[in-house]
């Protein structure tokens, strides 16, 4: 019998609550054995950002999936060099778990509106499912307007309530010195305070919520 594991792929720059419950919420309405999370090298489609570096993202992510046996965190982009294609990415965890896996790609809609321009777009539909995060409400039509029927049939909504919190506002947050705390892992708030991430200066000390 296939196995069923859940992708879900990020910059992770922090990760947060947001990717945390809907990874579980996946995990559990699709029946997946795991959910695995994979942090970017080197984003393709962010030219203009540059992040963290990978090191402390997976660390981050080590931190924040540890107390949940159904997840896992992959270092299998961050050790590839190059731009961190999705379809090289299910290509390589595949031939590390067994090429009859059966993959569900977990993704916010938004980021799958664009998977036509993601590399081999063709070959990633063929070789694994998606599951669309959205928020409570989301219309379907967007997807059905941009999307070909074949991708369409292998695309599953998934509506996550609430904890709409993104990386960005994250990273805004500890620049500021406001507290991370109840927006990420308590690990994760220690993490950045601890190595100085996202501080406007080394001798920055932002309370985080500590």
């Amino acid at each position: 019998m296939k196995e069923a594991v859940g992708l879900m792929g990020g910059t992770f720059d922090p990760i947060h609550f947001g990717h945390l419950a809907a990874a579980e919420e996946a995990r559990v309405r699709f029946q997946l054995a795991r959910v695995i999370f994979v942090p970017n090298g080197q984003p393709p489609h962010k030219p203009d950002y540059l992040p963290t570096p990978a090191e402390a993202r997976y660390e981050m992510v080590v931190l924040a999936t540890a107390s949940n046996p159904g997840f896992e965190a992959s270092r299998v982009e961050i050790d590839r060099p190059g731009p961190s294609y999705a379809v090289d990415t299910v290509h390589d965890l595949g031939r590390q778990l067994g090429f009859d896996t059966q993959f569900h790609f977990i993704a916010g809609t938004d980021a799958l509106l664009e998977m036509l321009t993601w590399r081999e777009p063709e070959h990633l539909v063929q070789s694994c499912e998606f599951i669309a995060v959205s928020r409570p409400g989301y219309e379907l039509h967007e997807l059905q307007e941009k999307l070909p029927s074949d991708l369409l049939v292998r695309i599953h909504m998934l509506e996550v309530p609430g904890l709409w919190i993104s990386s960005t506002e994250l990273r805004r947050r500890a620049t500021a010195g406001l507290s991370l705390r109840y927006l990420t892992p308590y690990a994760v708030v220690r993490y950045i305070a601890a190595h100085g991430l996202y501080s406007r200066s080394p001798t920055d000390s932002p309370g985080l919520g500590l």
